[in-house]
């Protein structure tokens, strides 16, 4: 992957208003970006844009609950962050900045990469309680009885992947004392 996570990942941490270790933080994240890269090798999508997208589209969320405007809210900050802690050409960033907008309120996109995202995140929905179903996902890959099986027991179960810090640059045991 071309784009360096670890300085927009640290921004976001330090930004961020919720619990970080909350079932829309990084752990949710973290899972979203495994989500997308497995999808984007099957389905050609931009491997950038999916990754970018795993840290951008929750992280200005106000609340675990309701909150319609948090994925404009994420792509406002991809702007504010772009030239300064990433570059995407621009229709890389046209495409991070839809999916983002629309991956609460928009069920199906033509674009494959926008597709990606959104499956990488619904495939996520097993934190809390949902099972993806396959008429909500884009992708074929994401819609295969074993993708669903794989990425929801991960969902379920809050697997943390043991990268984070490495590649993200945050050290989980600092928010030991936070409420999941």
């Amino acid at each position: 992957m071309a784009v360096e996570m670890r300085g927009i990942a640290r921004h976001i941490v330090r930004e961020y208003e919720l619990p970080l270790l909350g079932i829309h933080g990084i752990t949710h994240w973290a899972r979203v970006y495994d989500n997308g890269q497995r999808l984007a090798e099957v389905s050609g999508a931009d491997q950038d844009v999916v990754a970018l997208f795993a840290l951008f589209h929750d992280s200005k969320r106000r609340n675990e609950g309701h909150d319609p405007d948090h994925g404009q809210r994420g792509a406002e900050l991809a702007k504010e962050l772009r030239g300064e802690l990433f570059e995407l050409r621009d229709s890389q960033f046209a495409l991070l900045l839809e999916a983002c907008r629309g991956h609460t309120h928009c069920r199906h996109h033509a674009d494959v990469t926008i597709g990606t995202c959104w499956d990488s995140d619904r495939l996520d929905l097993g934190r809390v309680g949902m099972k993806p179903h396959p008429h909500y996902l884009n992708t074929d890959e994401a819609k295969r009885s074993e993708t669903i099986h794989w990425a929801d027991g991960r969902a379920s179960f809050n697997v943390v992947p043991d990268w984070i810090t490495e590649r993200w640059g945050v050290e989980l045991s600092d928010f030991d004392d936070e409420l999941y």
